[in-house]
């Protein structure tokens, strides 16, 4: 299975463009931004668990990174709430489960070579500092070489200036309208810009955006 494979291309997923499609596990549907492969697969997903549901233990063979959007998601760690953006490094496994229901965005097998952190952050409590410009916040998440992990805030009115990205840009909208020079982005769109690519984004009445920069050079 292959769902925006091509890294040169610029991709878009917005709210109600594509359907939850159900997983092996009762409860757990997804929505899937881009994949190659099949259940075992380098994957870029929209997780939703119904209350009660659970997923059987798996080990994360080349790692795995998610963002709680909302609800809370539980594994043999803990319980980790609305905010918390985890990164869990290959060799490592667990068995998750959602006593009340959630969803998560997650990321499969897409660590860069030599990155072995284990990442907990509770985004909720984090301090945004000034990034670059008067309007533009940022809480950084996770580095590794050219791969930088943060979350954006732009407040009402921000412009962000036209600039490149030599190895591609990620995104996903978590609260707002965010606009470029290639369409609307709402609360709850993906986004991907290829390596090369160039634009200028702003923010009307302010938004907040997941975005991960650097990581897309090999694909």
């Amino acid at each position: 299975m292959e769902i925006n494979a091509d890294f040169s291309k610029v991709a878009t997923v917005r709210p109600g463009d594509v359907d939850w499609i159900p997983s092996p596990l009762p409860g757990v549907e997804r929505i899937m931004l881009d994949r190659i492969g099949n259940e075992v697969a380098r994957a870029t997903s929209i997780v939703r668990y119904a209350s009660g549901s659970r997923f059987d233990a798996h080990e994360h063979a080349m790692g795995e990174e998610y963002l709680v959007l909302d609800g809370v998601f539980s594994d043999q760690d803990g319980d980790h709430g609305p905010g918390s953006y985890v990164r869990n490094p290959p060799g490592t496994s667990h068995a998750p489960w959602s006593d009340d229901g959630c969803t998560i965005f997650v990321k499969l097998r897409q660590f860069q070579e030599g990155d072995e952190a284990e990442v907990s952050v509770d985004t909720r409590t984090g301090s945004f500092q000034r990034f670059l410009r008067d309007g533009l916040e940022s809480l950084e998440l996770h580095q590794h070489g050219l791969e930088v992990v943060r979350l954006l805030r732009l407040v009402p009115g921000a412009v962000v200036p036209r600039h490149g990205h030599v190895a591609g840009e990620e995104i996903l909208v978590l609260d707002g309208v965010l606009e470029d020079d290639f369409g609307v982005y709402p609360t709850g769109t993906w986004n991907r810009h290829p390596p090369g690519s160039r634009h200028h984004a702003w923010s009307k009445d302010g938004c907040t955006i997941w975005a991960k920069t650097g990581h897309l050079a090999a694909q």
